[in-house]
């Protein structure tokens, strides 16, 4: 089996590392070539973890995450590829590369001599949204634009579609109505949890790097620097904590990631007066070691596929909590406990939060501080359920079975139906 696999760009984040472990996991049944994008200015490059793995990346530069003339030219060199290639299927991952490497597939099935005498595609199309841009990242307009388009290219060109979790196909199919029920599969991230196995035995390094005592609880929140993760309202945040914290418990945060905000976001915490209380770490390519030394991992997201920072916490088995977001809604599970009252709500696996709440996120940080019972039973839950749900060899088997129940089909008609979707690997 022959995948061609694209992405926009292998930047810090679950995409570039759910891109590597799929062309790396899946070597020995299928010869993957990966295509990215060039990475901005300002965004750390994750080449170095495809090369960690064993993959070598085909570059295209005029793949960029901004719109441009540009995407023409990406657009004709990957239908040049896919005419050289000559793959079975092809796997695109994240808005920019599923729209310039689906329209690249259309034109080359309509310019295929296979299509034209037997009216079947060439190869097969599968698209995976790791998150989405429907809300949160755009003006109305520009937001109807990219939806007409996501809608137009589920109908012209894709056979499935990959979401990574099932309030994100809610969202998606029903919310948005992009696609048909029929083309979505479900198939949860996986991530090497071997990496995390020793997660009681780490944590004291990074602690001592950053001057935090044991007796000081820690609170990190882990991503790029980008206005969807909100860390201006994570800082809020902190600052409403201090005047809620009434134990007067040594509490401290750290800010793991980088990103051109992080010069604004400094200015805010000299305005909020946090200077004492919040650690800027940087960019770390040591997950196994600074998860294990968080106390609580926060998440303040606008809008979320499913987080690998909410996942990784979980397999380090710390305490989370979390705007209910996209896939959030599935990692933290139902509520455990409900008091209408309170502004947030305690899960099976974290504490969750409307989004844009500063006050109720603050609230219910106070209390995963002071009860260090809750903050023990969400994590086990976590831990458990990470094992269970979210190991790479399940991701790998998942992505196994969709590519070869698509490849048995019998192809489709350039503009007709899939004749028997069925794979919907949920959770």
């Amino acid at each position: 089996m022959k995948i061609v696999r694209i992405i926009a760009r292998l930047n810090v984040g679950g995409p570039a590392r759910h891109v590597v472990w799929l062309s790396s996991g899946m070597r020995s049944e299928c010869r993957t070539v990966l295509v990215a994008g060039s990475v901005p200015a300002g965004e750390e490059d994750m080449t170095y973890f495809a090369k960690d793995h064993g993959v070598d990346p085909l570059f295209l530069s005029e793949m960029s995450r901004e719109i441009s003339i540009r995407d023409a030219v990406a657009v004709w060199k990957l239908f040049r590829l896919l005419r050289r290639e000559r793959p079975d299927l092809v796997h695109t991952h994240t808005a920019k590369a599923g729209t310039v490497g689906r329209l690249a597939g259309l034109l080359y099935c309509c310019l295929s001599w296979s299509t034209f005498w037997t009216r079947r595609r060439p190869c097969r199309f599968v698209h995976t949204y790791h998150g989405h841009i429907f809300h949160g990242y755009y003006g109305h307009l520009k937001t109807v634009v990219f939806l007409t388009i996501e809608r137009l290219l589920a109908r012209l060109i894709t056979d499935r579609i990959v979401v990574v979790s099932e309030q994100q196909r809610r969202e998606i199919q029903e919310t948005f109505r992009v696609g048909r029920p029929d083309q979505f599969s479900v198939i949860p991230l996986g991530l090497d949890l071997r990496l995390f196995a020793d997660w009681s035995e780490r944590g004291e390094k990074f602690r001592e790097e950053l001057g935090i005592a044991r007796e000081e609880i820690l609170v990190g929140i882990v991503g790029r620097l980008t206005d969807i993760k909100n860390h201006r309202m994570f800082l809020n945040v902190v600052a409403r904590f201090k005047e809620l914290n009434q134990k007067r418990r040594r509490v401290r945060f750290v800010i793991i990631g980088d990103g051109g905000l992080r010069s604004s976001l400094e200015q805010q915490v000299d305005e909020l007066g946090l200077q004492q209380d919040v650690i800027f770490a940087g960019s770390r390519r040591d997950p196994q070691n600074f998860y294990p030394a968080l106390d609580i991992v926060a998440l303040s997201s606008k809008n979320e596929g499913t987080p690998l920072t909410l996942i990784e916490a979980m397999a380090n088995q710390r305490a989370v909590i979390s705007t209910a977001v996209g896939g959030v809604v599935d990692l933290l599970g139902d509520a455990a406990a409900r008091r209408e009252h309170l502004p947030y709500v305690v899960c099976q696996r974290g504490i969750s939060v409307p989004p844009n709440q500063a006050d109720a996120f603050a609230t219910g940080l106070v209390r995963l501080v002071d009860d260090h019972r809750l903050r023990d039973e969400i994590a086990v839950n976590g831990l458990h359920y990470v094992n269970r749900v979210h190991s790479k060899e399940r991701l790998l088997d998942n992505m196994q079975l969709l590519y070869s129940e698509l490849l048995q089909e019998n192809r489709s008609p350039v503009k007709g139906r899939i004749q028997d979707p069925s794979l919907q690997s949920r959770v």
